[in-house]
């Protein structure tokens, strides 16, 4: 059989055309692609890293919406926690109290810090109220003269009995003192970000100070513990930087696989070097549309270098067959001995010709996968899809025409050696590619769908149980033994209250704390509804404050520890609490409720916002996500004004929700809806490309199940590894799929060509293995290391991403090789005798 250029398969006439435009045109196409390289070089030296709290949140959502509306009124979620520890165990020492005031004092330095509404037992807005003989006393918890950085000052035990006493009757133990009084905190809330007013709010510097502080105060004594989203954005982004070290690592491996499965330094360099290309154009790109790069998204440049190595390897192959044998490398080694090769400008165009639609579909199908999570409504979410979308595009440009024309350049050394050394590439796994083979043969292809459908029903089952949300305590970005999750232990152990608060903000008509005993009563009912649900520590209300001034006033009797039906009354409980308190705005028209869970674990989530809904249903208090009770309210009292008329409404809303566990429950909220119809665009969208580049549905269903089956798999890993369906993960999931789907449609390609030659599926399937079976394999292993090496980051949720990546694209390229024959002999062939 005589195999020579003429053989190859018919071009159509875009291949022709494709093929003159580059190819008759080489210098010009390494002219423009070296140009284009230095400008975006130069763009991607300006990325600057760039982190957000909103880039994080569903904005949209109803929860968010809430957030929104009262941001101003009692801060986000955006909240820093400096918790102050004495190591003894006894904060009532001279050193523990120049240091919590010092650290209050430097608090208020930190770039872009509400004052107003920074909180510690040293600032004037934290009170205690007592019952004396004439009344009520108030005071500051600090009283006046103790002063412990005034020089000379020395503390008697009186006065530190004092401070007791006074930390005791403002009730912050628990809140703003450790429950042991080992420690105190300092409460630091963060301006609301606004960049359209000039508000930016840059993170990593905030960590950064925050982290100054922390040295400068740290000592054997004295321990201080930090938590906060500014907090973690600037831990994880040292942990993100890691990865810097990471890619050259997966840069070195790469380069020494594709050496030992080319042979060649050459054809090694030339793909790492197109790979790396790839890597800076997305770089630049992400410059020239006005994003930074987030620590959250650190990950991509990774995605795409290993992306195009994976294509560049498929490339190489194609190259080396036209240069050593002129062809499809399928014969026996007898007959691939006796044919000759190609010079490399021809063995570079036949690659170019036969890898243009498969190389283009297959990764078409993985800026697909990138592009379907564009709906998940989070701006991080829509800069990663973007950027990798674009990524993946541009490394149709580098691997499908640069590539190509650099090889077309390339003169081998050694080339009988090299020949050589690809014909036992080819020979030595023969028997392998014969029983592989075989599950193209009806009986056993029957019997591997059969055994494919049960695995899936048992993967479905397991799998259905993943958690939506974090799986586990802490920050599920960082490791357990991370400092910022053992500060967040510690801050929990110590302080009753913990650090994930979730915020109802209840909406009224103006002035109702004073003249609407049914709105506090009903919070108050609501409040303690709250208190008897599994997960909640405490939670903080108006009412609830309001009844411990009203006993005040009745000389401390507990009986009194009830709420006023008379409206006078009530304005006397509730005239001492300002808005910095955080539990009413300034007309009293919205009051949070402040609830303080044990964790914010979805489960806990879960539970407690149903209970907030089931409060809210049976008590006909919800009025709709889209309405603004409060607003309607004011807008109703002002028109009673208008006409000399005396306003009063006992109407409540409780709307959900603010507080660092609103926004997680918002963010489970939208994974939770998208999950499934991600998948299924993304699976319709692989359909209908394969559908378009080979005009065979079944042939696109063949390939497409054995990607279904693997996301059941993945899904089922997570349960395995107790690792929650998050953002992050729901991507991983997504581009799992987008990028496995490569394997199956090389294979498929090859098969299609042996198929139009005439030959059986059975021998069209030994033929696919024997010419792509190393290079799918190397192709596997060269994606699996690029994203295994993750597994060592400092941030758990790389390591976490690094392990599904690595399980979806060893499981694909194994699904592939095991049921795309199975299911192309039941589905294209079933009538064909078996080979």
């Amino acid at each position: 059989m005589n195999h020579n250029p003429a053989s190859a398969t018919d071009p159509g006439a875009f291949h022709r055309f494709a093929e003159r435009l580059v190819f008759g045109n080489r210098p010009a196409v390494l002219i423009l692609f070296a140009l284009v390289t230095l400008a975006m070089a130069f763009f991607a030296a300006q990325l600057r890293v760039d982190a957000g709290f909103k880039k994080q949140v569903p904005l949209q959502h109803e929860y968010m919406q809430t957030f929104l509306d009262y941001e101003r009124d009692f801060g986000g979620a955006n909240r820093i926690l400096i918790a102050v520890v004495d190591k003894g165990g006894d904060m009532f020492n001279l050193p523990f109290m120049q240091a919590i005031e010092n650290i209050t004092l430097d608090a208020k330095s930190i770039d872009n810090v509400d004052e107003a509404r920074l909180r510690s037992i040293f600032t004037p807005n934290v009170r205690y109220i007592e019952v004396v003989e004439d009344g009520l006393d108030a005071g500051n918890v600090i009283p006046n003269g103790f002063a412990p950085n005034l020089e000379g000052f020395a503390p008697t035990p009186e006065q530190f009995a004092a401070v007791r006493d006074n930390i005791v009757k403002a009730g912050i133990v628990g809140r703003l003192v450790a429950k042991d009084f080992s420690g105190a905190m300092v409460w630091v809330d963060l301006v609301p970000e606004d960049p359209e007013h000039g508000i930016h709010v840059d993170y990593n510097r905030i960590a950064g100070q925050l982290e100054a502080l922390r040295q400068k105060y740290e000592n054997e004594r004295i321990g201080v513990h930090v938590i906060g989203f500014a907090k973690m954005v600037g831990d994880i982004t040292d942990g993100a930087r890691s990865v810097i070290g990471f890619f050259f690592v997966t840069i070195a491996f790469t380069w020494l696989l594709l050496f030992a499965y080319s042979s060649s330094v050459k054809l090694a360099s030339l793909t790492v070097f197109c790979a790396l290309i790839s890597v800076l154009w997305m770089l630049g790109a992400l410059r020239l549309l006005g994003f930074g790069i987030d620590p959250m998204n650190m990950l991509t440049p990774f995605l795409i270098f290993a992306i195009a190595v994976s294509h560049g390897e498929q490339m190489i192959n194609r190259f080396r067959g036209e240069l050593f044998f002129g062809g499809l490398e399928d014969g026996s080694v007898e007959e691939l001995r006796r044919r000759e090769g190609v010079d490399p400008v021809t063995a570079a165009r036949l690659a170019f010709r036969m890898l243009l639609v498969p190389g283009s579909v297959a990764l078409v199908a993985g800026c697909i996968g990138f592009a379907t999570i564009l709906i998940i409504p989070v701006r991080i979410i829509f800069e990663l899809a973007i950027t990798a979308t674009i990524g993946v595009g541009l490394t149709i440009l580098t691997d499908l025409v640069l590539l190509p024309v650099l090889l077309s350049y390339t003169r081998l050394r050694n080339l009988p050696r090299k020949r050589e050394y690809r014909l036992r590439q080819l020979t030595q796994f023969d028997k392998l590619w014969a029983v592989l083979a075989r599950f193209a043969r009806p009986l056993p292809a029957a019997v591997i769908i059969v055994v494919g459908a049960a695995i899936w029903l048992v993967a479905a089952h397991y799998g259905s149980r993943v958690m939506i949300g974090d799986a586990q305590e802490g920050v599920a970005e960082l490791r357990p033994e991370a400092r910022y999750n053992q500060d967040a232990r510690l801050i929990s152990d110590k302080f009753a209250l913990g650090v994930d608060i979730l915020n109802v903000i209840a909406e009224a008509a103006p002035s109702a704390c004073i003249a609407s005993f049914p709105v506090m009563e009903t919070l108050d009912r609501f409040a303690w509804h709250m208190r008897n649900v599994e997960g909640v520590a405490q939670v903080m209300t108006l009412p609830s404050a309001a009844k411990l001034v009203h006993a005040g006033w009745n000389e401390g009797n507990v009986r009194y520890r009830a709420l006023p039906r008379d409206s006078d009354t009530l304005r006397q409980d509730t005239q001492g609490f300002e808005t910095d308190t955080g539990l009413l705005n300034g007309d009293c028209s919205a009051m949070p409720v402040m609830m303080f869970l044990t964790d914010h674990r979805a489960t806990t989530i879960d539970r407690v916002v149903a209970a907030v809904k089931a409060f809210r249903d049976s008590n006909g208090l919800f009025a709709g996500p889209d309405v603004n009770l409060r607003e309607q309210l004011a807008a109703e009292a002002a028109a009673a004004q208008a006409r000399g008329e005396t306003f009063s409404s006992h109407r409540l809303n409780l709307r959900l929700a603010t507080g660092n566990v609103g926004v997680m429950a918002a963010t489970n909220d939208e994974v939770r809806a998208v999950k499934r119809t991600m998948l299924l665009l993304l699976y319709a969208a692989v359909f209908v490309m394969c559908l378009v580049s080979f005009r065979n549905p079944l042939a696109a269903l063949c390939i497409v199940l054995p990607l279904v089956l693997v996301t059941e798999l993945g899904h089922a890993l997570m349960v395995e590894l107790d690792i929650g369906m998050k953002v992050n993960t729901l991507t991983v999931i997504a581009l799992g799929v987008g990028i496995g789907v490569d394997y199956a449609i090389y294979i498929f390609a090859r098969m299609r060509e042996a198929m139009l030659a005439g030959k059986s599926l059975t021998e069209s399937y030994f033929s696919a293995l024997k010419t792509t079976g190393i290079a799918i394999f190397y192709t596997a292993l060269t994606l699996a290391v690029g994203v295994f090496t993750w597994v060592f980051s400092d941030l758990k949720f790389q390591a976490d991403m690094g392990v599904m990546l690595t399980f979806m694209f060893v499981v694909n390229m194994v699904a592939a090789i095991v049921f795309l024959p199975a299911l192309c002999r039941w589905l294209l062939r079933p009538r064909e005798l078996a080979a």
